[in-house]
């Protein structure tokens, strides 16, 4: 099977889809960005169960690159996946940390039985990420990954966004 990638202008807490993806931080209480936005659109019922998580296996917080699903709430989405990217570096090569945050979120969406994922520009905000990078980063990664997800979805918030994406898809 053929896994598609597809591009969306928009805001990730649109998306019909079986998972978006949230760029959360460590603690998963929310924040800004996108982890705002998806605790905001979605309730309160994505916070509670972040909040049995960080009570439980991820006390000390959701390690860079790794990433963990809840429910949606009232997203229209079926579940968020949290994955926590690394915050860019001009002297420590970070990459296979950001690369791993698309892989474990595929990993995640694989045991969700998830079929469509939306990804957001993981880093490439407040953690500083270049954005030509982020994305090359982001569709190789997809590419190179085995999922069982017929449509991986990458929705950029903006017009710079989308141009750095699609030269990566072209």
């Amino acid at each position: 099977m053929t896994t598609t990638l597809t591009l969306v202008r928009g805001s990730i807490t649109d998306q019909e889809v079986d998972a978006v993806v949230n760029a959360a931080n460590s603690s998963l209480l929310g924040g800004g960005g996108v982890d705002g936005a998806i605790h905001r659109r979605g309730g309160p019922g994505i916070l509670a169960e972040c909040r049995a998580l960080r009570a439980g296996h991820y006390g000390k917080g959701l390690p860079t690159g790794k990433a963990v699903a809840t429910t949606a709430g009232d997203l229209p989405a079926r579940h968020v996946i949290h994955t926590v990217g690394p915050v860019w570096s001009a002297t420590e090569d970070r990459s296979d940390l950001l690369a791993s945050c698309y892989r474990e979120s595929l990993r995640v969406a694989d045991e969700l039985g998830a079929r469509t994922v939306a990804f957001p520009a993981i880093s490439t905000g407040v953690y500083r990420w270049p954005l030509d990078d982020g994305a090359r980063i982001a569709v190789e990664t997809a590419r190179a990954t085995r999922t069982a997800a017929e449509e991986i979805r990458f929705v950029l918030f903006d017009d710079r966004a989308y141009t750095a994406f699609a030269a990566q898809i072209d």
